[in-house]
């Protein structure tokens, strides 16, 4: 597995900063990247779809006037997406031509007061995508300096095969959490592993604070046991689930709660006992490990 220290080891996720969600100030966003960087959370994870495309701008607008170095942090972006709400679109489709992907790139390098992005994610996998395209793009935005690393979200061990025909790809972000384990079983992890690439990990608590169901309620009672022994609250012990997995995942946390950001980096410091990662993973299954 490729040891890395280009990100941190928990990301802030931005998605629910502006308009989807909290609708921080601009003082506010100040406020929280720079709290961000004191406790050790140095990776901010956008994607231009935010916010109906709103959600770049913001953040760079604050960015631009926080003070803080561009070389302390590090800015990853999705693109590829059309939605029909923010631009002229009759339809919600993927968009994945060199031109189109330059150009979003550089839309986002704009809008987030920058002249590089660290990462540049292909956010979701089209049935229409050409790897010849896609890496004529990755290699013209690398050459110019314009992005660091290249990788992808939400792909299959196949489609990311079909892309290295063409051109590496460093990083796959997936949804995993102790309430959606398919990353173990579908061979996501496992190309991960094989191939030295970085796995990362959106919505890594799950459905847990969201759902009212029997498997919620089994973990949720097993965790009041875990949470004694290891001195630590349920969202730590869901995250070090994820940790805990030999991929060496990283969350990416899009709470804006200064109290929550901070207990999410600890509980990079939980290393489960073997037999308590296979009690909470029983209680999520609700049947024993075969």
């Amino acid at each position: 597995m490729q040891e890395t220290n280009l990100y941190s080891k928990i990301i802030a996720g931005t998605m629910t900063w502006g308009s989807w969600g909290k609708q921080l100030s601009k003082p506010q966003m100040i406020d929280l990247m720079n709290y961000c960087l004191e406790i050790g959370i140095t990776t901010f994870d956008h994607a231009d779809i935010y916010g109906d495309y709103s959600m770049e701008k913001d953040f760079g607008a604050a960015f631009g006037e926080s003070g803080i170095e561009r070389s302390k942090i590090q800015l990853i972006s999705k693109c590829g997406i059309q939605m029909t709400s923010g631009r002229n679109n009759a339809v919600a489709h993927y968009q994945y031509d060199a031109a189109y992907i330059i150009w979003s790139a550089e839309q986002s390098l704009k809008k987030l007061k920058t002249e590089y992005l660290d990462l540049l994610l292909i956010h979701r996998p089209s049935p229409l995508m050409v790897a010849d395209e896609i890496a004529e793009a990755i290699q013209k935005l690398k050459a110019d300096g314009k992005i660091k690393e290249f990788g992808v979200s939400n792909f299959t061990p196949s489609q990311i095969a079909m892309l290295e025909t063409k051109i590496p790809v460093s990083i796959n972000q997936v949804e995993f959490s102790l309430t959606h384990d398919i990353p173990m079983y579908d061979g996501t992890f496992d190309d991960c592993l094989a191939n030295n690439r970085i796995a990362m990990a959106w919505s890594p608590l799950g459905n847990f604070f969201r759902a009212e169901n029997d498997r919620n309620t089994r973990i949720k009672n097993v965790l009041k046991d875990l949470e004694k022994k290891y001195d630590a609250n349920t969202s730590q012990l869901i995250l070090a689930f994820i940790m805990n997995h030999p991929a060496k995942v990283f969350p990416v946390v899009g709470t804006t709660s200064k109290q929550r950001l901070k207990d999410s980096l600890n509980a990079t410091n939980i290393n489960l006992e073997l037999q308590d990662w296979f009690i909470l993973l029983e209680a999520s299954k609700g049947e024993p490990v075969p």
